[in-house]
């Protein structure tokens, strides 16, 4: 798997990351920072968060293709290994069609991408792939570390598994909200999980998960919402969180829903690290 980014790390927008979370979350013992979103092709985020701690890796979660070229990310990815050896994973993807003009024939574009990574000499260890559907895993783990997929299920993550086999990297994000009303904690969830739900990458993924049209209508049903954005006390949302563990995830990334998320790092922390 290369970079050893422990059980457990947190996933966060790259506006919530500032140098005090990121020690605060190394201080507590997690593993990885994932920066969401489509982190800039220059990396200075990632650069600043290594910079401000010690021993945590950073990760990106993930580096669009269509909006930074390979040799640009390239660079910037050895730059930051030259100054932080060891600490950071470049996770690259393709991203939505809904949001790119460009989005034609993406499993092509992945290859292209990755075999002009490979001509800059950034190491298949030294990268991971977003990647939902069976054909863009296997990708990931013959040409990366690693699968990471994101706004996905546990039983998602066996069937990744499968498809991985044995060795390489399986890195899943798990939303979750820390509140024990569950109209509240649906509320907040909901909130995230609605945009996802105009774009066919996650609807035709999670279809397949079984998913019903009713669930993916609108806002998304209460089944829905309750799968990708786990809710409860610090203990109900850790074994939402260790689900994946125990389909076969090497590595689970946590993205906060509330409005504070260092509390429940925080409290996850306790039960969790």
């Amino acid at each position: 798997m290369g970079i050893e980014l422990g059980r457990i790390g947190i996933w966060q927008l790259e506006g919530v990351l500032t140098p005090e979370l990121a020690r605060e979350v190394e201080e507590l013992g997690y593993g990885a920072i994932w920066i969401g979103g489509s982190p800039a092709g220059d990396l200075v985020k990632a650069e600043e968060l290594l910079d401000a701690t010690k021993t945590i890796k950073v990760a990106t979660g993930i580096v669009n293709i269509w909006k930074d070229d390979a040799a640009t990310v390239a660079e910037s990815s050895k730059r930051i290994e030259a100054k932080h050896p060891g600490r950071f994973l470049l996770g690259v993807g393709a991203g939505h069609r809904e949001h790119t003009a460009e989005f034609k024939k993406p499993y092509a574009a992945l290859v292209e991408y990755l075999d002009a990574l490979d001509a800059a000499g950034v190491p298949v260890e030294g990268r991971a792939l977003a990647a939902l559907g069976p054909k863009v895993i296997k990708l990931a783990g013959d040409r990366t570390a690693g699968a990471h997929p994101y706004l996905m299920t546990p039983e998602h993550t066996r069937q990744a598994r499968e498809i991985l086999g044995e060795g390489p990297l399986l890195a899943p994000e798990q939303k979750v909200v820390l509140e024990t009303d569950p109209a509240k904690a649906r509320e907040i969830g909901r909130g995230t999980v609605k945009f996802y739900l105009g774009l066919v990458n996650y609807t035709n993924s999670l279809r397949k998960l079984g998913f019903t049209d009713e669930d993916l209508a609108g806002e998304g049903s209460d089944k829905l919402v309750d799968a990708l954005a786990v809710h409860g006390d610090a203990e109900t949302v850790a074994r939402g969180v260790t689900a994946h563990i125990e389909a076969g995830a090497d590595h689970v990334n946590i993205q906060v829903l509330n409005q504070d998320p260092l509390p429940v790092y925080r409290a996850l922390a306790a039960v969790l690290l």
